[in-house]
């Protein structure tokens, strides 16, 4: 039995790894957190999908990690960084969703990972997984008169853009090709800006609504495109993934994973 803590327990992703670990048989609830200030502060985390289970939300970061294995956050950057220096501390593991670090927050998480064992990830679902694979594969064989996009959507209240698991496909496809992203990325298109380079990847981001998370690699040929899609109709793809994560770092004392690592695609 693995006890997780949770954080960011009262958003949209925090209810639904609630959900995840009262319906996994060999999960418990340890903990679940939220800042100081939030109305939620005291309440029964289980009350949030409709199944007390007597875990109280709480702010205490120590006293969380205390009675936990394994602490999954899908929270913001800034908040994530706290936690990892706690899980260092308590030698808690951490799976990481969160998504939009800097290079130095990446940094502190690569040298966290010498003490304990972290899962991070920019999508932590098993579909999208075989999907970045799939493109590895694509990339390779349509690597000549193939021009390539990358479309995204998420809802509205999404702060960062394009989303890691975007960021995350340009990469792989990126790497198939013998290319830096970082030197033939586009991030969007205005006004006159001439011929489309034939090595250039594009991005193109929509934010609207409740849209949990759309993704779309075009490669567009002469007389066809080719296209590889995955959407997300809930977020408990990425829950059921992110516990995934938490049992595979059961026992392992430290180390930087990512989901090819969980899903034994390395």
């Amino acid at each position: 039995m693995i006890r997780y803590a949770i954080a960011g327990s009262s958003g949209r992703m925090g209810r639904t790894l609630i959900e995840a670990v009262q319906q996994d048989p060999d999960a418990s609830l340890a903990a679940a957190l939220e800042h100081s200030s939030s109305p939620f502060i005291g309440k029964d985390a289980g009350e949030l999908v409709g199944a007390p289970c007597g875990v109280r939300i709480t702010a205490d970061l120590d006293a969380a990690l205390a009675g936990a294995d394994c602490l999954i956050d899908f929270t913001r950057p800034e908040g994530t960084l706290l936690h990892l220096e706690a899980c260092r501390r308590h030698r808690v593991s951490l799976v990481i969703g969160t998504t939009g670090f800097s290079a130095q927050g990446k940094a502190a998480i690569e040298q966290a990972a010498q003490d304990i064992p972290v899962v991070f990830a920019p999508n932590m679902a098993v579909g999208v997984n075989a999907v970045f694979r799939l493109l590895e594969v694509a990339a390779r064989i349509l690597n000549e008169g193939y021009d390539i996009e990358v479309i995204e959507a998420h809802h509205r209240h999404k702060v960062d853009a394009p989303s890691g698991t975007a960021l995350r496909m340009g990469e792989v496809v990126a790497a198939a090709l013998g290319r830096e992203l970082a030197e033939c990325a586009v991030y969007g298109r205005e006004g006159h800006t001439g011929e489309r380079p034939v090595t250039q990847i594009g991005f193109s981001t929509i934010r609207g609504g409740d849209i949990v998370g759309d993704h779309t690699v075009l490669f567009a040929g002469a007389g066809e495109r080719i296209e590889i899609t995955h959407k997300s109709a809930s977020r408990m793809p990425y829950a059921l993934g992110a516990l995934r994560a938490g049992r595979f770092m059961n026992g392992r004392e430290r180390g930087l994973f990512d989901m090819q690592d969980v899903l034994g695609l390395k």
